[in-house]
């Protein structure tokens, strides 16, 4: 389990996690990328991709 940094809630790893997954806490909703660690996974707020509106 992961503590989320925006409200504390944790955030259960799949056992099947890969490097790279976005999770989401069950809480608040918030995503995170998953970030591979020496001591398992740490997370990162996840980069959202935004409307270019065709520029």
């Amino acid at each position: 389990m992961i503590k989320c940094t925006e409200c504390d809630a944790e955030i259960k790893i799949p056992d099947d996690a890969m490097e790279n997954e976005i999770v989401t806490c069950p809480d608040c909703g918030a995503s995170y990328e998953l970030i591979k660690s020496s001591n398992g996974f740490t997370i990162r707020p996840a980069q959202s991709v935004g409307e270019d509106w065709g520029e």
